[in-house]
């Protein structure tokens, strides 16, 4: 491996470095709050449950008035959810049903199963079960106790965290302002889907990826679309994009060819690093700023830019949103393929779950082949000189990890 290259642990500890964690907050209705990034941890002001609750249909009774295998008792009164009944007189049973309170006097409840109407008489049941006290009661607080930390800041909130919110009555919650992302690409070859597609030319996927992952992570994004290869109109979408956004992203044109305006224009108009990465897919990256916003430059091939974003871009935005946890969920999976030569960079190869139980490796790793990124459902990230051989258990990331 060329001494000049960064490894990608070292460009990712670059890359963090330069991120700035989100300074701004904002309430939002908890409604509207799912895929947004929780500023303050937040903590119950309530039990929950906030009174003890039948966890069964049957009925409260008394243990002490119960004895034996069988017991008929009358039945004094009939609670639903979301009503409260009277104290339970000693001699009588509840008819009772999931949710409702416990009513006062009774210690236990016997699910509807164990109990038998009285034929003829519908205010009188037969109970054919002894329970033990607190049987079948969910006890207040079972759930969530006063004061306890319920949601830790710096997560960004699941339909399941903001209906925990609303459990205990939180009907807003703080959140980080959404990170502002200008996104634009150069190249005069570059071809909208529906335009005639002139000799030489191609159709521009990579803005159809990359304003595709930067909604998935929530970014507000603003795409500038194709640039001309034009120097000074480059730094003019740059000032301009640098005057309102955290980050400003691209791919292609940061290399050293006549006709790549990003680079000098980055240096222009701010300051730039240019990092060779022993990655592959990927290898050149840019990073450095634009006035107060960010700028990462990824290569302009589908698959580097995608694969690049995800290990390199992922991070950044995450940590730039205040997230904490910014190391995608990896599994250790079963190689059902042969990968013998290796590359001296560190490789990250689209691969397939096979219904064995094991990865399939897409046959064409060029980072070309935009149609590895479609039918894989992740990558395995084999270390530099590494071969792989059939049956070798290899780090797994599946893009359901790396896409949360």
């Amino acid at each position: 491996m060329k001494q000049d290259l960064l490894s990608v642990d070292d460009a990712l500890l670059r890359l963090l470095a330069g991120a700035r964690k989100p300074a701004e907050a904002e309430t939002v209705p908890t409604l509207k709050a799912v895929g947004r990034v929780l500023a303050r941890s937040q903590h119950s002001s309530m039990n929950v449950p906030p009174m003890d609750t039948s966890f069964m249909d049957g009925y409260a009774v008394r243990c002490a008035d119960l004895g034996g295998t069988e017991t008929g008792l009358p039945v004094s009164q009939r609670i639903a959810a979301g009503h409260v009944g009277e104290p339970l007189a000693a001699g009588t049973a509840a008819r009772i049903f999931t949710g409702a309170k416990i009513p006062f006097g009774a210690d236990a409840v016997v699910m509807q199963e164990a109990c038998e109407a009285v034929e003829g008489n519908g205010d009188a049941v037969l109970i054919r079960h002894s329970p033990k006290s607190g049987e079948w009661i969910t006890r207040s607080g079972a759930d969530i106790a006063a004061g306890a930390q319920i949601l830790a800041a710096g997560i960004r909130l699941r339909p399941q965290d903001v209906g925990l919110a609303a459990s205990v009555g939180l009907a807003e919650l703080p959140v980080f302002l959404r990170l502002r992302v200008a996104v634009f690409f150069t190249g005069d070859e570059l071809v909208m889907p529906g335009e005639p597609l002139p000799p030489g030319a191609i159709y521009n996927s990579n803005r159809f990826v990359l304003t595709a992952l930067l909604g998935r992570f929530g970014c507000d994004v603003t795409d500038y679309g194709i640039v001309p290869d034009r120097l000074d109109r480059t730094r003019a979408v740059l000032r301009e994009a640098a005057s309102a956004h955290d980050l400003i992203l691209t791919s292609g044109g940061v290399s050293v060819g006549e006709e790549d305006h990003v680079k000098p224009a980055v240096e222009a108009e701010g300051e730039l690093s240019m990092w060779r990465i022993a990655v592959k897919p990927g290898k050149p990256l840019a990073f450095g700023k634009v006035g107060r916003a960010a700028f990462i430059g990824l290569p302009g091939n589908p698959v580097s830019s995608f694969v690049t974003f995800l290990v390199f871009v992922r991070p950044f935005i995450l940590a730039s949103q205040g997230i904490e946890k910014t190391v995608p969920v990896s599994q250790p999976m079963r190689a059902d393929f042969e990968w013998p030569k290796p590359d001296m960079r560190r490789e990250f190869l689209r691969v397939k779950l096979n219904g064995a139980g094991g990865l399939d490796l897409f046959p064409n790793q060029s980072s070309v082949v935009l149609t590895s990124t479609a039918w894989a459902d992740g990558l395995v990230d084999n270390p530099e000189r590494n071969p792989v051989h059939r049956g070798d258990v290899v780090r797994y990331l599946p893009f359901s990890a790396m896409l949360d």
